[in-house]
């Protein structure tokens, strides 16, 4: 199989450019959007300079496969990823769109970020450190066990919102401050939504070998319908944990970008632009843990 050129930017000029992210580049069709995951890679909220071969497909074939498996609990702003389907104009990017794009519907966006933490890691695992050193164990209105350590499975899971923010500096906040924002009857969607999605999601992931500790959606309305929109269940998003190296007390192997992460952590960089350029090595490491994580969830 000959691997396509790591693609880092696009330029699709019969469309206007919406949004040029972290990772995707989402194009104005006027009443639907088209979203192209590129192989850039961001850490340390930084775009490093040299992206990860096949990343963006395996970004969207993975969000492909779960809004296929959660079509029944949840409806999704999927319009089409058949390239073929799409308009006149764009078939001359083909080479490009193909296994890495799709056109959704247009929606109007809840402004949080939906988390749900099956697991104890990250940054709530952080701010649990710091309450407990004030002598609570109370972290935005969740009281959590003492044997509680880290990685620890959380008696059940929890929804754990937190502000959006396109620069992607998301901020926890508690469900009360969730209310606040966004309103009650648009909360209690976001949390129920996100608690059934993730439970669905979890048991699937278990029986291919890998734990979801936690993951984030995005939702929006459509015509007043509640949906599941942007990308799902992917490295990207979420902690995914391989099931036979699973240990509490400790920082877990994960099915992403930890291999770029370690490499920094080791250099003399202050984590702002520009950032360094990744070894081939480095970069190879990371292209394999996306592949496994999807060839492990979808089979492909």
């Amino acid at each position: 199989m000959v691997e396509k050129p790591v693609l880092l930017k696009t330029d699709i000029k019969e469309y206007p450019l919406l949004v040029r992210g972290k990772v995707r580049d989402i194009y104005d069709l006027s009443d639907k959007l088209l979203f192209i995951a590129t192989d850039r890679i961001s850490a340390f909220d930084v775009v490093m300079p040299n992206g990860i071969p096949g990343k963006g497909e395996v970004l969207t074939q993975m969000s492909l496969f779960w809004f296929d498996l959660l079509a029944d609990t949840v409806d999704n702003h999927l319009v089409t990823a058949d390239v073929a389907q799409y308009p006149e104009k764009l078939q001359k990017y083909r080479d490009i769109l193909e296994g890495r794009s799709m056109i959704v519907a247009k929606a109007d966006r809840v402004d949080c970020e939906c988390i749900v933490r099956g697991y104890i890691s990250g940054s709530m695992w952080k701010e649990l450190v710091a309450a407990r050193k004030e002598g609570s164990d109370t972290v935005h209105g969740f009281e959590f066990p003492e044997s509680i350590i880290e990685s620890s499975q959380l008696p059940q899971p929890i929804f754990t919102p937190s502000t959006k923010d396109d620069t992607g500096h998301d901020e926890n906040i508690s469900y009360a401050q969730l209310i606040e924002i966004i309103g009650a009857e648009t909360a209690v969607l976001c949390r129920d939504k996100s608690l059934a999605i993730y439970t669905k999601a979890a048991d699937y992931a278990r029986t291919k070998g890998i734990i979801i500790a936690d993951t984030k959606f995005e939702f929006g309305f459509r015509d007043g319908l509640f949906i599941l929109i942007d990308e799902v269940l992917s490295p990207d998003s979420s902690r995914f944990w391989p099931v036979d190296e699973y240990e509490p007390g400790r920082g877990q192997p994960s099915f992403d970008k930890q291999p770029i992460r370690d490499y920094l952590a080791g250099l003399d960089w202050n984590k702002k632009p520009p950032a360094p350029t990744l070894p081939d090595e480095v970069v190879a490491a990371s292209a394999a843990r996306y592949r496994e994580a999807q060839k492990l969830l979808t089979g492909e």
